[in-house]
């Protein structure tokens, strides 16, 4: 799988416009999803993860994912007595592949969410911030649990097509419909860096069906699993500033996480 990484995904931010995904790789023969998901149909984990970097590699990806969306944050400094406030810049979808007219969510483990995240420049999100991203969204859904060959293939074109008929068509910023792959301080502090975090699957009256949980392997997904990616660098008070620093710094670091722990930036590979 490794030797598949070999595109080279960045950001474009225009003067007045929010941070675009941008593939250098592009190619005019695209597979739409739907045939990639039936093609692919007895897919394992392994198989499932490289189809889905070699697909973006080719640049096969739906346009609309490539424009980020901004998500307002802010805080209340005590010591300061100042309101802090943020911006982060995250895809309005989970990661899909596929055409513009034919594309299929993906369910990865963390360690392929987390490569394509470093490709693209971006990070996966924490408990706090995927909260904020669901109360910024613009189409709520109602989750759909599944109870059926959970991690396999079928059932997750399955899932991907049940949320399609109820989005019917809605466009923005999309809340509601998966559990977010999540970094938090307690994969370091548990001694489970060989786990995934998962959290969210919000239902419409806000509370999320998922709490935070770190039981999985980290080659374990199934059908509710999504990749949710947020641009690295965070706006603060107006300025441009590396999320690593955001997350060091003792006040600015509870815009994005809300744990007692909050030192893990990334999962490990």
């Amino acid at each position: 799988m490794k030797g598949l990484l070999v595109f080279l995904g960045f950001i474009v931010i225009g003067c007045s416009s929010a941070p675009k995904l941008v593939l250098q790789k592009t190619t005019s023969d695209r597979k739409a999803g739907t045939i990639l998901f039936k093609e692919g149909a007895a897919n394992d984990w392994r198989k499932r993860d490289s189809m889905v970097i070699a697909e973006i590699s080719k640049g096969n990806m739906p346009s609309f994912l490539q424009q980020l969306t901004p998500v307002h944050l802010q805080l209340f400094d005590t010591a300061s007595q100042k309101t802090i406030k943020a911006i982060i810049y995250v895809t309005p979808d989970y990661l899909s592949v596929g055409t513009n007219t034919d594309w299929v969510r993906v369910c990865l483990t963390p360690i392929t969410a987390q490569k394509l995240a470093d490709q693209f420049h971006c990070f996966l999100p924490t408990r706090k911030l995927v909260d904020a991203i669901y109360a910024a969204a613009k189409v709520k859904l109602e989750p759909v649990p599944m109870f059926a060959f959970r991690d396999s293939t079928p059932t997750m074109y399955q899932h991907h097509l049940i949320i399609e008929g109820q989005r019917k068509g809605q466009k923005g910023l999309i809340g509601g419909i998966k559990k977010d792959i999540v970094t938090t301080g307690k994969l370091v502090k548990e001694n489970r860096l060989d786990k995934v975090a998962i959290y969210g699957w919000h239902q419409l009256n806000g509370k999320p069906i998922q709490p935070l949980y770190t039981g999985h392997a980290n080659w374990y997904t199934d059908y509710s699993h999504g990749t949710r990616l947020v641009y690295n660098k965070i706006k603060v008070n107006g300025r441009w500033y590396d999320y690593k620093d955001v997350w060091q710094h003792p006040v600015w670091r509870k815009l994005v996480c809300d744990e007692e722990y909050c030192d893990l930036y990334k999962y490990p590979y």
